[in-house]
């Protein structure tokens, strides 16, 4: 596990951002870094392959879905190296088409996210991607999604996990991320 401290030793933090009593967690620096990014990759394909595909039965992922903005970052390179589709879910209005939409609820009120309709075909089997997770409520919409186009969420993957937030316990589906944190 040195690849998951050494990019743990990368994180910056923000005291008091985005407001007072908030430590953020910026994993920008990691991208600074060619190396730390292809670990960082490297690490979540190794989890898929051994882990989450024995586990789910099936043999492959059909799509990579990354939530707005940081799952961006990290789902279509996973989902190249996997052959799989990526599939965005951004806030509202900010696709084009049709789209389908699940509201979710944030430290400071409701929003809502949304796919573009026909993204993911029935059956197919789904990775949910996001740099972060902490009350759930924003990965629980994109599952949501998922099940409305009739995917199959195999599991929920984060580079951190807030963990005193309980957020995996919201999702539909198992629930890893690389680095937890307890306070």
């Amino acid at each position: 596990m040195a690849d998951v401290q050494k990019i743990r030793d990368k994180l910056a933090v923000h005291p008091d951002f985005p407001k007072k009593g908030i430590n953020f967690l910026d994993l920008f620096p990691v991208f600074r870094d060619p190396v730390l990014t292809e670990l960082l990759i490297s690490h979540f394909i190794t989890r898929i392959v051994s882990v989450t595909l024995p586990r789910s039965g099936v043999s492959k992922i059909d799509a990579i879905v990354g939530l707005d903005a940081r799952g961006f970052l990290l789902g279509p390179i996973i989902a190249l190296r996997l052959g799989a589709a990526f599939v965005p879910v951004r806030k509202q209005g900010k696709l084009p088409g049709k789209t389908v939409q699940a509201e979710y609820q944030k430290e400071y009120g409701a929003d809502i996210f949304e796919m573009q309709a026909e993204s993911i075909s029935p059956g197919s089997s789904v990775i949910i991607i996001d740099d972060l997770i902490a009350t759930g409520g924003s990965a629980q919409a994109a599952g949501e999604l998922v099940k409305k186009m009739g995917g199959n969420t195999l599991e929920y993957l984060f580079v951190i996990g807030l963990t005193f937030l309980k957020g995996g316990e919201k999702l539909d589906a198992p629930s890893y991320a690389m680095i937890e944190c307890d306070d």
